[in-house]
C-alpha cells in the first residue's frame, strides 16, 4: 500500500512539473504559428493594434500589409483590440483583409507598456527589441519605412 502511494506521489509530481514548463514560443498568431522574438532579431518589428469599427485601421490596413509584403527585413503583427474569441478574432481579421500574422492575446506586457487607449496605434521596434515609436493615428508605408530608414 505504501508503495502504490508512493507512486502516486511520484506520478503527481512529475505531472505538476511537466505542466509547468514554459512554452518553447513566446506567442502564437491566429493560425497557430508559433514565434520566438529571438527569432525576430535582426528585423524591424512593427506591432499595430486595430478594431474592426475603427475606420481609420480599415485605411492603414493596405500600407501595413504592403510593408509586411515588400520589405523582408520588417515583420509587421496585428493585434485586434478588443480581443474576441479566436474564432471572431480571425474572421474579422479576414474581412479587414489582413495578411500578416496577428497575436492571439495583447502582447503588450511582453513590451513593457499598457494597452494603448487610442486607435490605430502602431509601435516600431528596432531589430535588437528597441522601442523606436509609438505612433498614434493611420500611418502609411512611408511613415514607417522613414522611422526604419532613420534607424
Amino acid at each position: 500500500m505504501n508503495i502504490s502511494f508512493r507512486s502516486i506521489l511520484i506520478f503527481a509530481f512529475i505531472l505538476l512539473i511537466s505542466s509547468c514548463q514554459k512554452s518553447e514560443f513566446d506567442f502564437y498568431d491566429l493560425e497557430g504559428n508559433g514565434y520566438r522574438y529571438s527569432d525576430l532579431e535582426g528585423r524591424f518589428q512593427i506591432v499595430n493594434y486595430w478594431a474592426i469599427w475603427c475606420a481609420p485601421c480599415k485605411h492603414e490596413i493596405p500600407e501595413l500589409q504592403a510593408l509586411h509584403d515588400d520589405y523582408e527585413n520588417v515583420a509587421v503583427f496585428g493585434v485586434n483590440f478588443d480581443q474576441p474569441e479566436l474564432d471572431v478574432m480571425s474572421e474579422q481579421a479576414k474581412l479587414m483583409n489582413i495578411g500578416f500574422p496577428t497575436y492571439r492575446r495583447d502582447p503588450s506586457s511582453d513590451f513593457g507598456i499598457k494597452t494603448p487607449e487610442v486607435l490605430p496605434t502602431t509601435l516600431v521596434f528596432s531589430p535588437n527589441r528597441e522601442m523606436l515609436a509609438t505612433l498614434v493615428g493611420p500611418q502609411t508605408k512611408e511613415s514607417l519605412l522613414s522611422i526604419i530608414e532613420e534607424n
